[in-house]
C-alpha cells in the first residue's frame, strides 16, 4: 500500500510541474520585448540541484519547471565535436579525468557525470546536438564559453533549426563582434557582457544602442552602488534588455541566491532595478516568488 501511494505522489508531482511548461513562441515574444514587465529566469547550468550540470536531465527539469531559458557551456573535443562542459577538464564533473580538447566524443561518452554532490550518477557528457533536439520549441538556450568556437556552434544550431531559440555572447565591442561574427547577427541573438565598474561601459553600451541594439546586455555587478545601474531603465527603454546573475554576490553587490534562500525578498532588488533577465542558481525558489508578485506566467 505504502509503495502505491509514493508512485501516486510522484505521478501527481510529475502532472504539476509539466502544467509549468511554457510555450517557445510566448518565450521569444516576451524576450524581445524589454519594455514589459515580465522577468525571464535563466537555469544556470540546469537545475543541477536535482540533476548534473549541463546534462540533457538538468534541461529536461528546467523544461518541465517552466524555466524560460537554460544556460549551458561548449567545449570542444579532440575529434571536433561541440559538448557541454563548463570546465576545459572532465575531472570535477565526471568520473574520468582529462582535458576535453584531448578526448574523443567516442571517449567521452564512456563517463559519467556526477552531481552537485559528487556522485557519479548514470547520466553521459551530451553534444550540443543532443542538447538542442531536447530544447527544440521547449525553451530558449544560452550559450557560454561558445564565442571563439560559434561558428561550429552555428552549424550545429543551422542543422537542428534552432537558431530562434539561442543567445550567444562574449565581452566584445560593437565593431569586434560585426567583424568576428556579422554574417550571423540577423540570424542568432547576441548579447554583449559588461563587466562593472568599467569607466568605458557606459561608451560601450550606448554604442550598441545608437546602432544596432542587442537583445540584452549581461552586466557584472560587484556592488550595487554603482552608477549605471541607475541606467539600467534607459537602456530597457532603447530596446535591450538587462541581464544580472544571482548565483554569487561578486555578480549583484550581495544581492545572491543564497540570501534568498533565506528570505526571497532579496529578489526585490532586481525588480527595483530594472532588471528583467535573472541567471540563476535556485531557477524554483525564483520562479515561485516572481509568480507571487505577478512577473512571470
Amino acid at each position: 500500500m505504502k509503495k502505491k501511494v509514493t508512485i501516486y505522489i510522484a505521478l501527481t508531482f510529475s502532472f504539476i510541474v509539466q502544467s509549468q511548461q511554457q510555450n517557445i513562441n510566448d518565450l521569444i515574444k516576451n524576450l524581445e520585448n524589454p519594455r514589459n514587465k515580465e522577468i525571464i529566469v535563466v537555469a544556470h547550468r540546469g537545475d543541477w540541484r536535482h540533476a548534473p550540470e549541463n546534462s540533457l536531465q538538468a534541461i529536461q527539469n528546467c523544461i518541465l519547471m517552466g524555466v524560460d531559458m537554460v544556460e549551458i557551456d561548449i567545449q570542444k573535443t579532440k575529434d571536433g565535436h561541440l559538448v557541454l562542459m563548463h570546465d576545459k577538464t572532465i575531472d570535477r564533473t565526471t568520473n574520468g579525468k582529462g582535458r576535453v580538447s584531448e578526448l574523443t566524443l567516442e571517449k567521452l561518452k564512456q563517463f559519467k557525470l556526477k552531481d552537485g554532490l559528487g556522485k557519479t550518477t548514470m547520466h553521459k557528457i551530451p553534444t550540443l546536438e543532443e542538447a538542442m533536439l531536447l530544447a527544440k520549441d521547449k525553451i530558449l538556450i544560452n550559450l557560454d564559453k561558445s564565442y571563439t568556437i560559434f561558428d561550429e556552434c552555428f552549424n550545429v544550431l543551422e542543422k537542428t533549426n534552432t537558431l530562434h531559440q539561442v543567445i550567444f555572447k562574449g565581452e566584445k565591442t560593437r565593431k569586434q563582434v560585426e567583424k568576428d561574427y556579422g554574417k550571423y547577427l540577423d540570424k542568432v541573438y547576441f548579447m554583449p557582457m559588461v563587466k562593472l565598474p568599467n569607466k568605458k561601459a557606459k561608451a560601450i553600451v550606448d554604442d550598441y544602442l545608437e546602432n544596432t541594439p542587442p537583445i540584452a546586455f549581461a552586466f557584472g555587478v560587484p556592488q550595487d552602488t554603482i552608477q549605471l545601474i541607475n541606467y539600467f531603465d534607459e537602456i530597457r527603454k532603447k530596446g535591450s534588455s538587462v541581464w544580472v546573475n544571482s548565483l554569487w554576490k561578486r555578480h549583484n553587490g550581495g544581492h545572491d541566491d543564497e540570501k534568498a534562500a533565506l528570505d526571497p525578498t532579496v529578489y526585490d532588488w532586481y525588480i527595483d532595478n530594472s532588471i528583467d533577465i535573472i541567471q540563476t542558481d535556485r531557477p524554483q525558489l525564483l520562479l515561485d516568488y516572481l509568480r507571487s508578485k505577478g512577473l512571470h506566467q
